[in-house]
């Protein structure tokens, strides 16, 4: 018996089995690679082809309206970057070594701006600031990713050896040089790879900018939209989007080396050190989070207020008209029939998105573990390529889909699935970074020990990986399915006007003159924030099980 174990736990450690694993690992790639290929790579492609055909790339270059786009969408994203930084940093602080009553409900307090539609977040921003402009996009951009850094750079600052920075201070530094000396250098690959992840988001802001800047300030992502839509300029839309493809390609390959070397950093760490009540000068770092958490509540609030609150006084007129399609019929269905549509669309799009995201989680797993270093490349380049979805703008892939899939039969962009396919692109890259940290952190032996035992390799993921990722599984589910809810950039281009979704009606009922149209739009955002904040602090519990150093 004993011998026989011995041989088959060695036919597993052979060449031979490692072959086998990632041929299996490569078979499985092909739904994803090739969902990747025809809803992403082929419309970008098509976009690229396009604007060059059409002389609109030379064009575009040699504009100086061109230029001035960029260069605002550059600086808004760049301020929009450091002003997250600077906020995110004492909440990281709070999150990661505080010990205090409450912090578990700060840490899903954080999480919602993030997960809230970008319309909402534009119309909160316009109930405080009515006059928009660039000061208020640049906080609106960055409330939106506040968390992102907070929850990056606190998963690392948790896990930090403090005795390094207690030896410092023994040594006569101050608190403070003890911070920039020691700790900080150790924080930076994790600032680096947040600060990367927060420029891609607000370069390729949609929604906020749209919603605050109007037709006076525009970036390269609205430009887009309002060439396709209003002025037919497809070459010139595609010229633009060329240019803002080549910008988000030099921001993914800065985060992916940020995170590279995050990962790294985490893996040198000496141990997990507890969370401790603060002393001293650290209350003023509390205190510096706390304000943070204020400033982030008060959009939320100002919603929530403008959403009763008419000319005459408080009312529910708003909620009330939801059941209607707004001032002279603004909407075609009624706001009620436009949240329903959002409800399943959104289901759809994130049960299509959880097939690719684990079978693409898996082959990475199964890819990088590959004796083979060919194999471990191919894990590699595979992992950047599903990530680029989450970069290129949403507007471009939208817009790619109405020049390429009238090509196949049945001319796909007049199916109903075209959304759900659109949105469940967006949501694949999220549900990856949540699931691979998971399942890379599972012990290979008990793989093993399962094969050894006579489990098929489907078994073996039925029985060991599936009920260690499960809670990350769910909290994966739930937060691609908050996102899909709020999806607005591709979604505006393809939605069918019988079949919006609600963010779509949204941004019709805000772009709409009359007091009930305002109205019913913020109302309808109440509605949309209140299903994300439950939704939140559902993903928030599970992934407190599954807690992952660095990982978002």
């Amino acid at each position: 018996m004993d011998q026989a174990v011995a041989r088959a736990r060695g036919e597993l450690a052979s060449p031979r089995r490692g072959r086998a694993s990632t041929a299996g690992g490569l078979a499985l790639a092909v739904l994803p690679v090739g969902f990747l290929t025809l809803f992403f790579a082929w419309p970008v492609v098509a976009i690229i082809r396009l604007g060059f055909s059409e002389g609109g790339v030379d064009t575009a270059l040699f504009e100086s309206q061109t230029w001035r786009l960029a260069a605002f969408t550059v600086a808004q994203a760049a301020a929009s970057t450091a002003v997250a930084v600077l906020a995110g940093l004492p909440v990281a602080y709070l999150l990661a070594r505080v010990k205090l009553r409450g912090v578990g409900v700060v840490r899903t307090l954080v999480l919602v701006p993030f997960v809230l539609p970008t319309v909402v977040v534009g119309l909160a921003f316009k109930a405080l600031w009515p006059g928009g402009g660039v000061f208020t996009i640049v906080l609106a951009n960055a409330f939106f990713n506040v968390a992102v850094v907070a929850r990056t750079v606190g998963g690392l600052w948790a896990h930090l050896d403090r005795r390094a920075e207690d030896a410092a201070r023994a040594l006569g530094a101050s608190r403070g040089r003890a911070f920039t000396s020691v700790t900080l250098p150790a924080l930076l690959p994790a600032i680096a790879s947040a600060a990367a992840v927060v420029f891609l988001f607000c370069a390729t802001s949609f929604g906020v900018v749209l919603m605050l800047g109007g037709s006076r300030l525009r970036t390269l992502e609205t430009e887009i939209y309002l060439r396709t839509v209003n002025l037919l300029d497809l070459s010139g839309a595609a010229a633009l989007s060329l240019v803002q493809l080549a910008a988000v390609v030099a921001a993914l390959l800065v985060g992916a080396g940020a995170r590279r070397r995050k990962e790294t950093a985490a893996r040198l760490r000496a141990r997990t050190e507890t969370a401790r009540r603060p002393e001293g000068g650290e209350w003023w770092v509390v205190a510096a989070a706390a304000g943070v958490l204020g400033l982030l509540l008060t959009p939320i609030v100002a919603l929530l207020v403008r959403s009763v609150s008419t000319r005459e006084g408080w009312s529910l007129d708003g909620y009330r008209a939801l059941a209607g399609q707004g001032a002279d019929g603004t909407l075609n269905v009624s706001g009620w029939d436009a949240a329903v549509n959002s409800l399943r669309t959104a289901t759809d799009a994130t049960m299509l998105a959880l097939i690719i995201g684990i079978l693409a989680a898996v082959v990475l797993v199964s890819l990088r573990r590959s004796p083979q270093r060919g194999a471990r490349v191919t894990g590699e380049v595979m992992d950047a390529a599903m990530m680029l979805p989450l970069g290129v703008s949403a507007v471009t892939i939208g817009f790619g889909y109405l020049v390429t899939l009238g090509q196949l039969p049945g001319d796909l962009r007049t199916s109903p699935l075209l959304v759900p396919f659109a949105q469940a692109l967006v949501i694949v890259p999220l549900i990856i970074r949540m699931v691979l940290p998971v399942l890379r952190s599972i012990d290979e032996r008990l793989r093993q020990a399962a094969a050894t035992l006579g489990a098929s390799p489907a078994r073996v993921w039925r029985e060991v990986d599936l009920p260690l990722a499960a809670r990350s599984l769910a909290a994966a589910a739930a937060f691609g399915y908050v996102v899909a809810l709020g999806e607005f950039g591709a979604t505006s281009f393809l939605a069918r006007p019988d079949a919006p979704t609600l963010p779509v009606a949204i941004g019709s009922l805000v772009s709409r003159p009359g007091e009930l149209n305002n109205q019913m739009a913020y109302a309808a955002c109440a509605l949309l924030m209140l299903v994300t904040m439950l939704v939140a602090a559902v993903v928030d519990r599970l992934r407190a099980a599954n807690a992952q150093v660095g990982e978002f």
